[in-house]
């Protein structure tokens, strides 16, 4: 994570609009510290997709988060690091909030999704084992090569599978255990979120987006008004979020 990325971030974040950051090396601990930071700030993280050329890049949505806790925290926040439009000075990382979002991240790009697209994948793969064993002019050859593909394949995705069911099962009882609740929006997708959060009905902006059906929170104040969020901060006196209501807040140098 760079500060040039922080300061855009940030700048993004002054607008009070959703923002999308693209990881082009897909790392999943990148955008949680980025995500750790928004949340300082008055945003939450809401999703993550796979994007870029060939699938490369991760793509993560932040949303200003509107519940007092998060307005109160951000007012601190920018009270106390008033230069952190430089992508330098911001809080400190706290451990357990930062092992909550890469848990949250990494569940929604490894979820029962991506069991699915490995079925899919099966299948693909199958009916290219297929296409082999049946061109023409090579007899019993063609059958024993593509038996061989299709035994290696069939172990392999085999062992992906079960790594990534266990991998799922470690990160959905680390958030249960801090206060998350799994929800199914309307494509089926199993998802875990904060509690007091809702799956978003058809009135959501974000509803034909590259994030699916429906997006995981509501058009307005999506948070509700929780007095304390699952990493159990303390509150803080109220005021307004975002920076351009902070009077210590500058703008960072282009």
């Amino acid at each position: 994570m760079s500060k040039r990325q922080v300061r855009k971030m940030l700048r993004l974040m002054a607008g009070g609009e959703p923002v999308e950051l693209t990881s082009a090396m897909a790392s999943v601990k990148k955008l949680a510290r980025l995500a750790f930071i928004a949340q300082q700030f008055g945003y939450e993280y809401a999703d993550v997709r796979q994007g870029g050329s060939h699938n490369s890049a991760l793509v993560m949505l932040l949303v200003p988060d509107h519940s007092p806790h998060a307005r109160a925290r951000a007012a601190q926040n920018w009270a106390q690091y008033p230069n952190a439009g430089d992508g330098v000075s911001v809080p400190p990382l706290v451990p357990d909030a930062f092992e909550l979002l890469k848990a949250r991240i990494n569940f929604d790009l490894t979820g029962k999704s991506a069991e699915k697209r490995m079925a899919l994948g099966a299948l693909g793969g199958s009916l290219g084992c297929l296409a082999v064993a049946l061109r023409p002019g090579q007899g019993s050859v063609a059958w024993i090569i593509a038996g061989g593909l299709w035994v290696l394949l069939l172990g392999g995705l085999g062992v992906g599978f079960a790594v990534n069911r266990r991998r799922n099962a470690k990160f959905a009882a680390r958030l249960l255990a801090a206060g998350f609740h799994p929800v199914n929006d309307a494509t089926g997708r199993l998802r875990y979120l904060p509690a007091g959060v809702r799956v978003a009905g058809q009135a959501n902006p974000y509803a034909s987006g590259p994030y699916g059906a429906q997006a995981p929170y509501g058009a307005g104040a999506p948070y509700g008004a929780a007095p304390a969020g699952p990493y159990g901060a303390q509150p803080y006196p109220q005021q307004p979020p975002h920076p351009q209501q902070n009077p210590h807040w500058q703008p960072p140098a282009p």
